[in-house]
């Protein structure tokens, strides 16, 4: 099987491009360190959990709840992007709660135990974090809608077949600069900061972290742009282990 090179968490139709070249700049600094590395990057099922678990993974991003819970025996740690966002430290980010601008909500313990539309059971920033902040705030969390990914939750929010949603705060930033139907929404609140999502490999890291710091630092200014890239930092496994995993939604 041949070796896998993905970049499926944040790649979108406005993103794709960037992350091509991204991946091509770093492919070009593992190739000059005599290491073997794939045209181009892997998209589709292979570009998620298919392909975190697969042996052949030379790099890939995934969550920190897949991680924690599937994959920390079997894929090391590379390092952990840094976003700059708005309220976490460095190489941390956190969920968005979004709600109808039509509703009038305008924080979270106004929609708890309103419809809630979660991504999926295995998201940190889609369920877990969310779980664990109405759990910490004493506020009800009833999820009704699973939508299969951040984009659709936020979706299903603005069209009315959710109250309110947690959203990855990069994926919502995105939506924001792409998406005309961010123009419905209103952020109602957020989680703490945590960890944000690691690049693996199921391969020696050194290399593979070595040839992603050269790609960032050659990759064009447009490009780290569009990405929201401002580097890399090293976040132990521990971090990202120490944080609980929530039940699944009920019927999930």
């Amino acid at each position: 099987m041949p070796l896998i090179a993905a970049l499926g968490m944040y790649d979108r139709p406005e993103t794709m491009g960037a992350n091509n070249r991204l991946w091509a700049l770093m492919r070009d600094a593992l190739r000059d360190m005599g290491q073997d590395a794939p045209q181009e990057l892997t998209r589709g099922n292979m570009a998620l959990m298919a392909g975190w678990l697969s042996p052949e993974l030379l790099f890939s991003q995934t969550c920190s709840l897949p991680y924690r819970a599937k994959l920390a025996d079997k894929v090391a740690l590379i390092a952990t992007p840094d976003y700059g966002l708005e309220g976490c430290p460095a190489g941390h980010y956190r969920s968005v709660y979004v709600a109808r601008k039509s509703d009038g909500f305008t924080h979270l313990d106004q929609v708890a135990g309103l419809d809630f539309a979660y991504n999926e059971a295995l998201s940190h920033s889609g369920w877990a974090a969310p779980y664990a902040d109405h759990l910490a705030r004493g506020l009800s969390l009833r999820p009704t809608l699973r939508t299969g990914a951040h984009h659709a939750s936020a979706l299903a929010v603005a069209n009315g077949r959710a109250d309110y949603a947690a959203l990855d705060a990069l994926t919502w930033e995105l939506i924001e600069e792409h998406d005309t139907f961010a123009d419905h929404l209103c952020v109602i609140g957020t989680t703490p900061p945590s960890p944000a999502l690691p690049y693996i490999t199921a391969k020696d890291p050194n290399p593979v972290r070595i040839a992603l710091t050269q790609a960032i630092a050659a990759l064009p200014p447009a490009d780290r742009a569009t990405l929201h890239l401002r580097g890399i930092t090293q976040i132990p496994a521990k971090a990202y282990l120490s944080l609980p995993i929530p039940p699944a939604p009920a019927g999930s």
